[in-house]
Order: C-alpha cells, then structure tokens, then sequence
C-alpha cells in the first residue's frame, strides 16, 4: 500500500509517494529527491551529520520518519545560499576554518542556523558549544565552529538592523 506525503522542501512543494512507512525522512531527502547534503554518520541520532531544519527546528533527519512530517517545511543545506550568495553561516564557516574534512559541516551548518533563529546562540563560546554538542566534529574544528557562529550570529544581526532601518 503506497503512502504519500506532502513536503516544502527548500521552498518547493513536493508530493512525495514510498512504500515503506518506516522511511526517514534523511533516506527520504538522499534516496528520492537526491538532496545528499545531510549526510549519514552513525544513523543513531548522536553525530548530528543529518542535521536539517524542520519547521524551522533543528532535527535530526535520521531518527524522524517521513510519514510523521507531512505538510512540514523542510530546510536542508542545498536551500541556505541565494543563488551565489552564501548564507552568513555559511560564509563564517569558510572565514574562521569551521571545517575540515566538511564531512561534518552540512549538519553543523544547519544546527547553527536553526541555533541563532531559536535565539539561543547568545555571545558566550561555552553556550554555543553546550547548544552545538549535538553535532560531533572528528576532525576538532570546534573553535572555528564557535567562531563562525558567533560571527555569523552578527552579521545576521546587522542585516536585520539595516533592514529595518
């Protein structure tokens, strides 16, 4: 028995129709819209590699079954820049080293982003770490990581002040 879903993924409408109810929603974005950005570390929820924002909150896409999001909002990796422009995050991370071997940085990327839309990030390194911790780095790029963050974290403060003004 097909089932079928409807999900905003990075700003396109998609119906999406699988078989198996037990689908993630991470095999889902891989295997059916070839969106490969969120990435498949330990398939355990303990990495944060799978990282995507759903409804605008960070989840990991490889504990969240397909079926239990439809209608949702889907932000992944491939939907942060605006064409060539990079998203603020995005942009830290390449300015402060915030990555290494980059298997990791898709998911820390989105954790950032949903961290400073949540308004937890606050200017404090050791707050971010705390609110990061749920996105593993086997290469220790943890300072730049923070780094970027908080850099990040202004930068899309001054544009809302400019934006506003």
């Amino acid at each position: 028995m097909p089932f079928c879903i409807s999900l905003t993924v990075n700003g396109v409408k998609r119906n999406i129709e699988f078989d198996d109810p037990r689908v993630t929603l991470l095999d889902l974005l891989r295997e059916r819209l070839d969106l490969t950005g969120a990435k498949k570390g330990c398939d355990r929820g303990q990495c944060g590699a799978c990282t995507v924002l759903v409804n605008g909150r960070r989840i990991n896409s490889c504990l969240a079954l397909a079926l239990s999001h439809d209608g949702a909002e889907v932000l992944t990796i491939e939907g942060v820049a605006q064409g060539e422009a990079l998203h603020p995050v995005q942009a830290a991370f390449i300015a402060h080293d915030g990555f290494q071997c980059g298997f990791c940085t898709p998911g820390q990327i989105m954790s950032a982003i949903g961290l400073i839309n949540e308004g937890h990030a606050g200017d404090d390194p050791e707050r971010i770490r705390e609110a990061m911790s749920g996105n593993l780095c086997r290469c220790a790029a943890y300072i730049g990581i923070v780094e970027a963050v908080q850099d990040a974290q202004k930068a899309i403060a001054e544009a809302g002040r400019r934006d506003a003004a």
